[in-house]
């Protein structure tokens, strides 16, 4: 009886120090604001706001290097496309329009000619570069 008693006051005793370690702090949410939200909201309307760079491309060129170090104010660059040619709208490296240089309030603009379709995956389907 006595070695009952011994195992039942050290097992309180091991109770008791593990109850000393545990320390339990109560914590106040506060309620997250709710904002109704429309099917259409949680859709495509979620992306409209998000701008993206758009780059127009009015032709190319290659040169040697010693040619660029050799640029300077003034400098005439020739492209590979004729001046009556259409500029190329760019979002990333997929092609999605071409339009017209045009002046709008004394800066340029780009009056679309034609725009392609663009797949599921955000690629143009008729990218030709």
């Amino acid at each position: 009886m006595a070695q009952t008693e011994t195992t039942e006051a050290a097992e309180q005793q091991t109770a008791e120090q593990q109850n000393d370690k545990q320390t339990v702090q109560s914590a106040e949410l506060s309620e997250a604001e709710s904002r109704p939200q429309t099917a259409a909201q949680s859709g495509i309307e979620l992306l409209l706001d998000i701008t993206l760079p758009i780059t127009v491309t009015l032709g190319n060129t290659e040169m040697p290097i010693q040619q660029v170090l050799q640029l300077s104010p003034g400098s005439v660059v020739r492209l590979d496309k004729p001046i009556d040619a259409p500029a190329e709208l760019y979002i990333k490296n997929s092609k999605f329009a071409t339009g017209s240089i045009v002046v709008v309030n004394g800066k340029f603009g780009i009056k679309i000619k034609e725009l392609f379709a663009v797949d599921s995956e955000g690629l143009a389907a008729n990218n030709k570069q």
